[in-house]
């Protein structure tokens, strides 16, 4: 099989990726998370990170949106060396959507405020302009007429839908318009199938619909894996122990990827005990 370093790099040479990590290494005291990750975004790309828990998976989305820093490695946008800390201010031209895997919502503000809470906190638009375009965003997350809800009148899949809506609202008088990445944590994690389902087709349709142009999204659901990613990367111990299309995963010999989707307490995982 092609090193993993070549198999995540070789996808980055024909055109220039929307982000790209290079040889990222990040610790916590004496624990080491990340042990130089490599990896890719380009336009229209579904990704998945899986591996067990506490191996640095939600570290790594941490680490893209800006919450983090690395110790050592270097973040690309659209092909700029960056600071971490400059990926949100969109001057790279890259705008990033976090949704949070328990949804984050402020519980004390309605619906409307939490989906257009950076817009009433930085933008100028009037009030009614907000609420116009918090609207939209709720239409497009399959959610109409909740505006004056709150979050503990949601049920579970409500309020993930809610935290879509959250995390794709832009503001439309910005100079410039930039492209969008989302990055999911566990979008699925506590719902019933039919709702995970839901959930699920909501990911794929956001993309379908050019709402974002790519989207990273850590997770431990098969159905979450194969249903929304084309591309997939195995983390273990800070490090990319596969990656490869998720078309492949069935057939794929790699032991990681062969003992994760079994099941299996015998293979190269052994259980880690603090989430990353």
């Amino acid at each position: 099989m092609e090193p993993v370093r070549s198999l995540i790099k070789n996808s980055s040479s024909v055109v220039t990726p929307l982000l790209e990590l290079r040889g990222v290494h990040k610790s916590f005291g004496a624990n080491t998370v990340l042990n130089g990750i490599d990896l890719t975004v380009h336009t229209g790309e579904a990704i998945a990170i899986i591996g067990p828990s506490g191996t640095g998976k939600s570290t790594i989305l941490r680490l893209i949106c800006g919450l983090i820093a690395p110790d050592q490695g270097e973040v690309y946008i659209n092909g700029n060396l960056v600071d971490t800390e400059d990926i949100q201010e969109d001057s790279y031209g890259l705008s990033i959507g976090m949704v949070f895997q328990n949804a984050a919502l402020f519980d004390s503000l309605s619906v409307a405020e939490n989906v257009g809470f950076s817009l009433f906190e930085h933008s100028h638009l009037s009030r009614r302009e907000i609420y116009r375009l918090v609207e939209h965003k709720l239409a497009l997350v399959g959610l109409e007429n909740i505006c004056d809800r709150y979050p503990s009148e949601l049920s579970g899949g409500m309020r993930k839908r809610v935290s879509f809506a959250r995390a794709i609202m832009d503001d439309p008088t910005a100079k410039t318009q930039t492209k969008k990445v989302l990055l999911y944590d566990e979008p699925t994690a506590g719902l019933d199938p039919v709702a995970s389902t839901i959930i699920e087709d909501l990911m794929r349709s956001l993309r379908e619909q050019q709402v974002c142009d790519s989207y990273i999204v850590v997770t431990h659901q098969d159905s979450t894996i194969r249903r929304t990613a084309d591309r997939l990367l195995v983390l273990y111990r800070g490090s990319v122990r596969y990656a490869g299309n998720v078309s492949t995963i069935d057939t794929a010999d790699n032991p990681y990827v062969r003992q994760f989707f079994s099941g299996s307490i015998e293979g190269p995982i052994q259980l880690l005990t603090k989430e990353v």
